[in-house]
C-alpha cells in the first residue's frame, strides 16, 4: 500500500505529467461545454495524438479528458439548457430553471462541488476495489473470462440510450465486426473481400473515430443555424451552509449509486446521473421543488455522474470489459500501449496503475478549481459559431486516423463508420453498444475456442465451473429477467 501512494505521489513530480494534465483538463473542460462533443468524442480524438507518448501519459490523458469533460458538460446543461454531454442531461431538470430565477452561480456551485466530491470518492474507491477485484480475478480462466464478456454485453440491454432490443443488436454488429480479419487458431481469411491491409482485423482506432467523432459531426451538421440564449452569469457561489445541510445525503448517496453503476460493465455516467437525480427526489423533503430549481437534484445527478467515472474504470482495468463508452476508448489505449488489461496489470506494473490513478485524482482537483473561477470564460465556448468549429474538429478526426498506421484506409474506415454511426444514430440506435462489442468480441471468440479446447469440444462443461455458471446466470437475468418479472406480476393478477 506504502507503495501504491508514493506512486500516486510520483505524480507531482512530474513536471511535464502535471502539464499534461493541466492542459487536458483546460481542453477536456472545453469540449465539455460545446454541445455534441463529449468526452467520448474527445478520448476518441485525442486517443491517435497519444500513441507517442510514455504509456503513463498517454492514460492520464485520456481519463483526464473523461473526468473534466464529464464535469464541464453541467456549464451548458445549467446556463444555456442544453447538456454539453449526455451525462449531464438530469442536470437541465433543475440547473437551468435555477439559473432562470437568477441563481446561475449558485447552481454552478452545487454543481462543482458535488461534481469533485463524487470524483474524488470514486478514484478512493477505484484505488482499493481494483487490486481486490484483481486478486479475484487470478482465478479467471478461459471459461470465466468467456461467460464474463457474455455478461458484459448483455448489460447493453440496459443502455439508457436507444432500446433494449436496438442496444443488443448494435452489441451483436459489433462482435462481428470483431470477426473481420484472418481467423487466429486456423488463419481462415474472414469478410477481408480480397483486401489484406484487413489481415489484423478493424483497427479500433479509425472506428471509434468513426462512430463516435464524425457520426456526431454529421449529427450536428443538422443543428449548424440554431440560436443559443445563454443565461448571464455574474460569478459563481460555493453553496452555503445551509446548501450543504441540504445536499450532503444527497450527495454521499449519488457517490454510492454512481460508482456502483460505473462498476457494472457497458454501463456509464448517464445512467448513473438519471438515476442519481430520480433517488434524491425520492428521499427529498422537498419533492414539488424538482424540475423548478432545487440543488439537491442538481447534486444528485453531478455526484453519480462524475463517481461513475471511477467506478467505470474498476472493470476496463481489471477484467477489460469497458464500464463505459468512453472507458472503451481508454481500453483501446491500454492495449496499444502495452498495457494488457487483467489482474496482472496490478503485480507487474502496479507503479503505472497508480500513476494513472493519482492522475485522474489531480484532474478532479483541477477542474475544480477551473468550474469555480472560469465557468463564465468556458461558457461563452459554447457560443463558437458551428461552422468554425465542425471543420476543424473533422480535420483532426481525419489526421488522427491517417496518423495511426500512415495509410489511407484508416481514413476511409473511419468516414465509412461515421456514416454507419449517423445512420444508426438517426434510427434511435446508440453507438457505445458497437465499440463495446467490438472489444469484446475477440474477448469472447479467444475465450470460447480455449474453453472448448480445456472441455474437448464438450461446451456444456462450461456450465460445471461456480463463476462461469454465475456470470451466465446474471446474463440470462439481464436479458430475460424483466420479461420474468412482468409474467409473474400477470400470473399474479
Amino acid at each position: 500500500m506504502i507503495e501504491a501512494l508514493q506512486a500516486m505521489g510520483s505524480v507531482m513530480l512530474d513536471p511535464y505529467l502535471i502539464f499534461l494534465i493541466l492542459a487536458t483538463t483546460v481542453l477536456g473542460v472545453i469540449i465539455g461545454v460545446l454541445p455534441g462533443l463529449g468526452a467520448t468524442t474527445g478520448a476518441a480524438l485525442l486517443l491517435p495524438f497519444t500513441l507517442t507518448m510514455e504509456p503513463v501519459h498517454a492514460i492520464a490523458v485520456l481519463a483526464t479528458i473523461y473526468v473534466s469533460a464529464t464535469f464541464a458538460g453541467s456549464i451548458t446543461a445549467i446556463l444555456i439548457n442544453t447538456p454539453g454531454t449526455p451525462a449531464a442531461a438530469a442536470t437541465t431538470f433543475d440547473g437551468y430553471p435555477l439559473a432562470q430565477r437568477g441563481e446561475a452561480g449558485r447552481a454552478l456551485g452545487i454543481a462543482v462541488v458535488s461534481s469533485t466530491i463524487g470524483g474524488v470518492f470514486s478514484v478512493i474507491v477505484l484505488c482499493i476495489a481494483a487490486p481486490m477485484l484483481a486478486r479475484v480475478a487470478y482465478e479467471f480462466r478461459p471459461p470465466e473470462y468467456f461467460a464474463l464478456a457474455l455478461f458484459g454485453l448483455s448489460m447493453l440491454a440496459s443502455i439508457s440510450a436507444g432500446g433494449t432490443v436496438k442496444n443488443l443488436i448494435g452489441g451483436v454488429f459489433g462482435v462481428w465486426l470483431a470477426t473481420i480479419g484472418a481467423e487466429r487458431a486456423t488463419g481462415i481469411e474472414r469478410f477481408m473481400f480480397g483486401n489484406y491491409e484487413l489481415y489484423e482485423g478493424l483497427g479500433f482506432v479509425p472506428v471509434f473515430i468513426g462512430i463516435f467523432a464524425v457520426s456526431e459531426l454529421l449529427m450536428q451538421s443538422e443543428k449548424v443555424n440554431q440560436v443559443i440564449e445563454t443565461i448571464k452569469l455574474k460569478a459563481v457561489k460555493l453553496p452555503s451552509q445551509d446548501d450543504y445541510k441540504r445536499i450532503w445525503k444527497t450527495v454521499l448517496r449519488s457517490c454510492g449509486i454512481g460508482t456502483f453503476i460505473g462498476i457494472l460493465p457497458a454501463e456509464g455516467a448517464t445512467i448513473a446521473s438519471m438515476i442519481g437525480y430520480a433517488e434524491a427526489r425520492r428521499w427529498s423533503k422537498n419533492k414539488e421543488e424538482f424540475g423548478k430549481g432545487a440543488i439537491e437534484g442538481i447534486a444528485g445527478a453531478e455526484a453519480a455522474n462524475n463517481a461513475a467515472t471511477g467506478g467505470a474504470m474498476v472493470p476496463t482495468m481489471v477484467l477489460g470489459i469497458p464500464g463505459s463508452g468512453t472507458t472503451a476508448v481508454i481500453l483501446v489505449g491500454l492495449m496499444v500501449h502495452g498495457l494488457r488489461p487483467g489482474p496482472y496489470l496490478f503485480t507487474e506494473q502496479v507503479n503505472t496503475v497508480y500513476q494513472i490513478f493519482g492522475a485522474m485524482l489531480l484532474a478532479n482537483l483541477m477542474f475544480m478549481v477551473m468550474g469555480l473561477y472560469a465557468s463564465k470564460l468556458f461558457a461563452r465556448i459554447s457560443l463558437v459559431p458551428r461552422q468554425m468549429l465542425w471543420p476543424i474538429v473533422f480535420a483532426l478526426a481525419m489526421i488522427g486516423a491517417y496518423s495511426l498506421s500512415s495509410s489511407l484506409l484508416d481514413v476511409w474506415i473511419a468516414l465509412i463508420f461515421g456514416v454507419i454511426g449517423f445512420f444508426a444514430r438517426r434510427h434511435g440506435f446508440a453507438v457505445a453498444p458497437i465499440a463495446v462489442g467490438l472489444i469484446l468480441g475477440e474477448m469472447v471468440e479467444s475465450n470460447l475456442q480455449n474453453s472448448l479446447k480445456m472441455f474437448d469440444g464438450e461446451w456444456w462443461l462450461i456450465l460445471t465451473q461456480p463463476l462461469a455458471a454465475l456470470f451466465l446466470a446474471f446474463a440470462f437475468l439481464g436479458l430475460c429477467g424483466p420479461a420474468i418479472f412482468r409474467w409473474i406480476l400477470k400470473r399474479g393478477d
